[in-house]
């Protein structure tokens, strides 16, 4: 039996409260600590190593990504997309990665990916497939299909991967020549990385 529209909003709106709940909670808690330390301390928004992270959204790379880098709060931003990639001419990734460099004064950029990334596994048939199942329509999956083809079915493993995203973002029109790019993959069970593309190679 389908679930009618007003009872998934129900439903919806019952997880949202609970995770709202739990959000506020925590809040309370990390004020009462940051107040006890003297409040947090005030950081501008440029980052102080004129650095940009471009790395996957894995949930295994939190507080992982950073520290492994020996980067502290402050010293770059830190750009979070699945499997760390930039394809089309323009999307907010890339946007982002302007903004850093023209607005924030970032002059390097470390792209990050790692071991065992589920985007190796990802494919825009299984995708679609996916949508599919959950009720977006078949014209909406259409319209989308070849960005998600050009995006997904590419990504291979960690190094070949690394390798290709530095190199188009060395071409790209709209990232200066004076930047300078890094290709780096970790791995996300102990912290290790491996440097695969130097910004002099």
């Amino acid at each position: 039996m389908r679930m009618c529209a007003v009872c998934k909003k129900k439903g919806k709106a019952g997880r949202m409260s609970k995770l709202a709940d739990f959000f506020k909670a925590q809040n309370r808690e990390f004020l009462k600590v940051a107040r006890g330390q003297g409040g947090l301390p005030q950081i501008d928004k440029k980052p102080v190593r004129k650095l940009a992270v471009l790395t996957c959204m894995d949930t295994r790379l939190l507080y992982i990504v950073e520290p492994a880098l020996g980067l502290n709060r402050g010293e770059a931003v830190v750009i979070k997309v699945a499997g760390a990639r930039i394809t089309e001419a323009f999307d907010s990734a890339l946007g982002s990665l302007l903004v850093a460099v023209y607005e924030l004064g970032v002059t390097d950029v470390a792209v990050v990916v790692h071991d065992d990334c589920g985007m190796v596994h990802t494919t825009a048939d299984g995708l679609c497939e996916k949508m599919a199942a959950a009720g977006v329509s078949v014209t909406d999956i259409q319209a989308i299909r070849p960005h998600l083809e050009a995006w997904a079915d590419p990504v291979g493993e960690p190094v070949p991967a690394v390798r290709d995203m530095v190199q188009r973002l060395r071409k790209n029109p709209y990232i200066p020549d004076s930047v300078q790019v890094y290709g780096i993959s970790i791995n996300p069970a102990n912290g290790k990385i491996h440097v695969v593309e130097d910004s002099m190679e």
